[in-house]
């Protein structure tokens, strides 16, 4: 496992999602104990619920810009992905 820091809610977007790759990395060579595997397992877990909350936060904030008559910026709305 990684000597990263407990607290995973300080990580950044880009930080956590390095973490959470190089857990998966290691998982997949399967070259750690099994009580080591279950750890970086549980905190695997951990990292990828934050990083879908950093998304999702995000996501809620990108908002597309409106245009008026002449084609000239006048404001912003949500963007809407559907």
């Amino acid at each position: 496992m990684t000597n990263a820091p407990e607290d995973i809610s300080q990580l950044n977007f880009e930080t956590a999602l390095a973490e959470l790759e190089k857990i998966v990395t290691d998982l997949e060579k399967g070259q750690v104990s099994l009580e080591e595997s279950i750890k970086s397992f549980e905190r695997g877990e951990k990292l990828k619920r934050h990083c879908e909350t950093l998304l999702q936060s995000a996501d809620a904030r990108i908002e597309k810009i409106t245009l008026d008559a002449q084609g000239k910026p006048k404001g912003v709305e949500p963007l809407d992905f559907d």
